[in-house]
């Protein structure tokens, strides 16, 4: 189960739901309310490369380990956005989206966690943040996207409380240095991924097994989480603040009782151990018992903070089967016979988005909700005369699941904008470079972005909702 290989069996997302067949895919883009956020998203460590960042990110380590990467690459170069960042904007602007997720390379700013900063770390955020805007495209932050300095891993990690304080240090750092030019700030991407896949399964970074670090993992990102919600609140009320969550539908594998009962525990595994302490300050029974002896006095009212926005990354529904030998008793279950699938074998389900965005309506206040991440990897035809990539595939994927998204908000989710993943080929993580999800190719040999028929359709689309 490699990064995000979990979903093409199925885990356990929002509320069991009936399975319907994906709607057609549109013929022509629809119409979004005035103000929608067209966007598309990116995460250091998989663009960036190593530049002159002189700290080790767990990542550096993990790819380091034999049989931890698909093809044998590490995060060394990627797409060395860190010095070719112009051409990333370039593409930006093309496109015509108005806004970008990216993060920020914890030890690229501060190489021991804590401490004192690299000012050349703090320089390249200030380039690519005055590029983008001059370029009129909004800067979306995002302070952690699992690259956590390998001085803090050596030092505990997630798993040490003391990160709480360290994380709040960092986006008090952050935000003394770009909050006159950013606006909106995410504090965590997928705090549940990292916490299962790289503290519980050891298929990512830090290579951790068992639910007692998972579980310390997910609440001390909480916790981490709320104080740096309080710290920025406090730095500036003209900040729009939020997290970002991987949020999909749990459904049993079978309609056997024992696998309805794995989908409500990995249910509240994956997404209420998130979503409840947040909204609602309280952890979900199912999880209640692996936290219980990590939450001290106050924990919780410190993690249930106002935000501005929740973040959604979606990509597919997960089915859930009894296993007494998984992690928490539950292993991922055969797809539905019959379900569509990319090339990493996720089932392909638009209306798992649409019931997550009627859940988030329905039981947590319909909160302002933008989808960070959408998107998909196919095997590719060769590029044609154009010199373009016709991925057909992927432009079905994304016009079924933006078609869901419309009719959410027709249903009356609070849904303010889309972001694709991603811009280009990038080091898909424990998949390295053989799962490409990116609008743009890259030529590994040059580094040249090549732009794919999806990145012309995704332009038109953003072009016909301009305003």
């Amino acid at each position: 189960m490699r990064r995000r290989t979990l979903l093409q069996a199925g885990a356990a997302g929002l509320l069991a739901a009936p399975l319907a067949e994906p709607k057609p895919a549109m013929a022509e883009p629809l119409r979004f309310p005035p103000g929608f956020v067209w966007g598309v998203s990116t995460s250091s460590c998989q663009i960036e490369g190593r530049g002159d960042r002189k700290a080790d990110s767990i990542w550096d380590t993990f790819a380091r380990i034999p049989g931890t990467i698909a093809d044998h690459t590490t995060p060394e170069i990627t797409c060395d956005s860190y010095h070719r960042y112009p051409e990333d904007v370039a593409l930006l602007k093309g496109l015509g989206v108005k806004a970008y997720r990216y993060s920020i390379s914890w030890p690229r700013v501060l190489p021991d966690g804590s401490g004192e900063p690299d000012p050349r770390g703090l320089d390249y955020y200030d380039r690519v943040t005055d590029a983008l805007l001059q370029a009129g495209i909004e800067p979306w932050l995002c302070l952690f996207h699992w690259d956590l300095p390998q001085a803090l891993q050596d030092r505990g990690g997630w798993g040490n409380r003391a990160i709480a304080g360290w994380f709040a240090d960092y986006a008090q750092l952050m935000a003394r240095r770009l909050g006159d030019r950013v606006r909106r700030w995410a504090m965590f991407n997928e705090p549940q991924v990292h916490a299962v896949m790289g503290h519980g399964l050891g298929e990512h970074a830090p290579g951790l097994h068992g639910s007692e670090p998972m579980a310390a993992a997910g609440h001390h990102q909480n916790l981490a989480q709320g104080r740096a919600l309080q710290a920025l609140r406090a730095h500036s009320d003209k900040f729009e603040l939020g997290t970002v969550m991987s949020l999909q539908p749990v459904r049993p594998a079978q309609n056997l009782a024992a696998d309805r009962e794995a989908a409500a525990i990995w249910d509240a595994a994956w997404n209420r151990a998130y979503l409840d302490p947040l909204f609602r300050g309280t952890y979900p029974a199912r999880f209640l018992p692996l936290v219980e002896k990590l939450v001290q006095p106050g924990d919780m009212a410190e993690i249930r903070q106002k935000i501005d926005f929740l973040g959604v990354n979606y990509y597919s529904p997960m089915f859930m089967r009894a296993d007494p030998a998984g992690l928490l008793g539950t292993n991922w279950g055969a797809l539905p016979v019959g379900m569509r699938t990319t090339a990493m074998t996720w089932g392909i389900d638009p209306t798992g988005l649409t019931d997550i965005l009627s859940e988030l309506r329905t039981q947590y206040g319909n909160p302002r909700v933008y989808i960070t991440e959408n998107g998909a990897f196919f095997r590719e035809p060769p590029a044609g005369p154009s010199g373009r990539i016709d991925d057909q595939e992927r432009i079905g994927y994304l016009r079924d699941h933006i078609s869901a998204a419309h009719h959410a908000i027709a249903a009356g989710s609070n849904l303010g904008g889309y972001f694709i993943w991603t811009l280009v080929d990038n080091w898909e993580w424990a998949h390295g470079f053989t799962a490409t999800f990116g609008l743009a190719q890259l030529d590994r040999a040059t580094l040249t972005r090549l732009p794919k028929a999806s990145y012309d359709w995704f332009a038109r689309v953003a072009a016909a909702n301009a305003v």
